[in-house]
């Protein structure tokens, strides 16, 4: 399992715990499980009363505003105990999380997921984000792989002035449509000649591949063009590699649990704002990324992650792998910053396994 910051930050956060005298650790650890747990601030008599070595309020008091002056607690009131800030959250999750076994009831219903019907892979990541969703009662996130084959053949098919659709033959058989919203002006003699262009391009290359050819062929080749139709060409591929592919490629699921669990008005106002990200999907790919950056589990707490910066929320996130070892996609669980990620880390790290095993067998 890895962070979702770099290095130094958590080598630096190992020091000062290192550093931190057994009182100080014990105190610290005692304040973040607690909070993680029942989301209240901890108070110095609480305390007391868990801790291993006996010793009085006001000397926890002490060792708490010590903690404080490091950054590591906050308190939201005056009169109120301590709850950790996102550093000591940070903290806490690099040098002392304790990463619980996977319960076996929680295996039973993601293993559930693989039902007779799996070689319908969509169905089936469906079925897998439905199912963390509820098992971890936060919103769940997969990013489904995009399809590579080579492709055989390109058409596009006008629906009205606004909207379009194309559809992808690829050469294992696989039949994609997509919508997408083409320039003003379009017609189907247009529409007809760029898909002359692009299937004289086509054969052997992938679409990815066939997005920076295409890229070339038109600079060379834009006096020979109908410009409506370059236009149609260069709209139609920037949809399929970002707005019209990654809105097709990300699963939402559990929302509610995220609007039903926060009672503060600020805190509902965090997670709509989330949502707002999410039904926009303006940063997929920085999802993606963040996942493809390291192997195993990553945790994202708060503002560390530009993705759910703006909703004061925790993600934990595993990519998972075709059978080549290539990272293809993600899976992952939001909720509050004070989610149980002891339990949290091997259900995500179980589903990407899962996952990853579905499209390999299937590849």
């Amino acid at each position: 399992m890895t962070g979702g910051r770099g290095d130094a930050g958590m080598k630096e956060g190992r020091q000062v715990l290192e550093e931190m005298n057994d009182r100080s650790r014990e105190v610290f650890r005692k304040v973040v499980e607690s909070y993680l747990e029942f989301g209240e601030p901890v108070g110095s008599r609480t305390l007391t009363r868990s801790l291993s070595e006996k010793v009085s309020a006001a000397t926890i008091r002490n060792v708490m505003q010590d903690l404080e002056y490091l950054g590591l607690l906050d308190s939201p009131h005056v009169s109120a105990g301590r709850i950790p800030t996102q550093m000591g959250l940070r903290m806490f999750v690099d040098g002392l999380l304790e990463v619980r076994d996977l319960d076996l009831s929680d295996r039973e219903k993601l293993d559930a997921t693989l039902g007779p019907d799996s070689d319908d892979v969509g169905g089936v990541l469906d079925r897998v984000g439905a199912a963390l969703s509820g098992v971890t009662q936060g919103a769940s996130l997969v990013l489904t792989p995009k399809h590579e084959a080579p492709i055989k053949h390109i058409e596009f098919v006008s629906l009205g002035h606004d909207r379009a659709l194309v559809v992808l033959v690829f050469a294992d058989g696989h039949v994609e449509n997509r919508l997408f919203r083409p320039p003003p002006g379009q017609t189907p003699s247009s529409m007809r000649e760029a898909a002359n262009f692009l299937n004289a391009l086509i054969e052997g290359r992938t679409l990815s591949e066939l997005r920076f050819v295409m890229a070339e062929e038109i600079k060379r080749r834009r006096r020979e063009i109908d410009s409506l139709a370059a236009d149609l060409i260069e709209a139609g591929v920037a949809s399929w590699e970002t707005d019209a592919d990654n809105s097709a490629r990300l699963i939402v699921r559990g929302r509610a649990n995220l609007l039903g669990a926060e009672s503060e008005v600020e805190e509902l106002d965090r997670v709509r704002s989330l949502f707002d990200d999410l039904e926009r999907k303006r940063d997929i790919a920085e999802f993606l990324e963040l996942a493809e950056t390291g192997d195993g589990v990553r945790i994202f707490i708060g503002s560390e992650n530009k993705l759910f910066s703006l909703s004061g929320s925790s993600l934990v996130v595993s990519p998972y792998m075709n059978a080549d070892r290539k990272i293809i996609g993600a899976v992952g669980v939001i909720g509050p910053t004070r989610l149980n990620y002891g339990r949290i880390v091997p259900i995500v790290d179980y589903t990407a396994q899962l996952v990853g095993k579905l499209i390999a067998e299937r590849s």
